[in-house]
């Protein structure tokens, strides 16, 4: 199996893997980071904003993932090649697609805050300093809507934008990133029409492309609709089954919404692979292979063979298995702690040179190596458990105790 094809030949054997930045998540370090110990820990897929800095911060985070293979390896972990780069778009309103916004000099004195509390990507702030404002950090924000309903003054709001059209072909030209995924809804035809238009002259330069959409009353007749649309492509096609947008991190019942959608979609054998997300977190492996949606060992090894000598770009009729999951919130949320530390000793740095301003380079997870196989062993623990046929190397068992 080559490079170029092993995260198509993950989606072939059900074991596809995809860490979600976020759609809106621009907050430029955490991208680079997370991406940095994802990739190690062996994922086939990091989808990011359709943001050229956020690209730019993605794509240099894989060249020192590259670099540091070697070093990998001595942890006992077989990176397989080089995860493919995805950037979402969406076809007009939704909710993966806004940020919250408040103004805080408007907050009662007394007021809890309970919005800071519940925020998972401590966007939300109340201090006044060179760099931060009271507020939310917009940056950071991932649009997840959680500080909506709590705010006892109900002043918080949230500010939506769709994706720009006219800068795709640039966006897809220029940023050399490997797959796109559109948001979509049930309704969306049209916008959905309007934006493939520009899309498909330049769908030839992907690998790959993805379709999220939340279920509703028509949604499989609406997703036959996008594909007789979209028919043919040259690429790789993957049908995401949104269950509960961005929520993975909030318990076990979150990720039943997205497996009982994945059986739809699945039961509708759309051309295609079926991907989880929207509410997937470490009960999601498990789940799946309680409802024998998980494609097993045996299984795998028959269908595999011959596959490797025509990886070509095939839609297939959608198996009765899931081709993978994708993971965002719990994902990111799992490694907070570790990047909480790394900006406590950034800071801590900066400090001890007296830096006017932070050196970006002082952000860098791989500055940190114990920090690093601490974060790499998080995000391995969670990879593995849908690439089960890799075992925690005991070195990078060992890094995440903190040892």
């Amino acid at each position: 199996m080559t490079q170029l094809y092993y995260p198509l030949n993950s989606l072939r054997e059900g074991n596809w893997f995809k860490l979600i930045c976020g759609a809106s998540f621009q907050h430029l370090p955490a991208v680079r980071n997370l991406t940095l110990a994802y990739a190690l820990a062996g994922v086939d897929c990091i989808d990011v904003a359709a943001d050229p800095a956020v690209i730019e911060m993605a794509q240099e985070a894989l060249q020192v993932a590259g670099k540091l293979t070697t070093a990998a390896q001595e942890q006992g972990l077989n990176i397989p090649g080089k995860p493919w780069l995805m950037v979402s778009l969406n076809d007009g309103e939704d909710p993966h697609f806004r940020k919250a916004q408040f103004n805080p000099n408007l907050c009662p004195a007394d007021c809890p805050r309970p919005c800071e509390t519940i925020c998972p990507a401590q966007a939300i702030v109340f201090q006044n300093t060179n760099e931060v404002s009271s507020g939310v950090i917009e940056q950071r924000c991932y649009g997840c809507g959680r500080c909506l309903p709590v705010c006892p003054s109900q002043l918080i709001y949230t500010r939506s934008y769709v994706s720009s059209r006219s800068a795709l072909a640039q966006l897809i030209l220029e940023t050399g990133i490997d797959a796109l995924e559109i948001h979509t809804q049930v309704g969306h035809f049209t916008d959905f029409q309007l934006l493939w238009r520009v899309i498909a002259p330049w769908v030839y330069r992907l690998k790959l492309i993805a379709i999220s959409c939340p279920d509703d009353e028509g949604l499989i007749d609406y997703l036959w609709a996008l594909y007789q649309l979209i028919a043919p492509l040259p690429c790789a096609l993957v049908w995401q089954t949104d269950g509960r947008p961005m929520s993975g991190d909030i318990g076990i019942g979150t990720t039943r919404a997205t497996v009982k959608l994945s059986e739809k979609v699945l039961a509708a054998k759309l051309p295609g692979y079926v991907q989880l997300a929207g509410g997937t977190n470490h009960h999601t492996v498990a789940k799946l292979e309680a409802a024998g949606l998980l494609k097993g060992k045996e299984r795998e090894e028959k269908e595999r063979g011959g596959e490797e000598q025509n990886a070509s770009f095939p839609i297939p009729n959608s198996p009765p298995y899931i081709a993978g999951v994708a993971y965002g919130s719990y994902a990111r949320v799992l490694l907070l702690p570790i990047l909480d530390e790394l900006e406590k000793l950034n800071e801590q740095e900066v400090a001890a040179h007296m830096a006017a301003s932070p050196n970006p380079s002082f952000r860098h997870l791989e500055k940190f190596p114990t920090l690093l196989w601490q974060a790499v062993a998080r995000a391995y623990s969670l990879v593995s458990q849908l690439k089960s046929s890799q075992q925690l190397p005991e070195a990078i068992a060992f890094a995440g105790n903190g040892e």
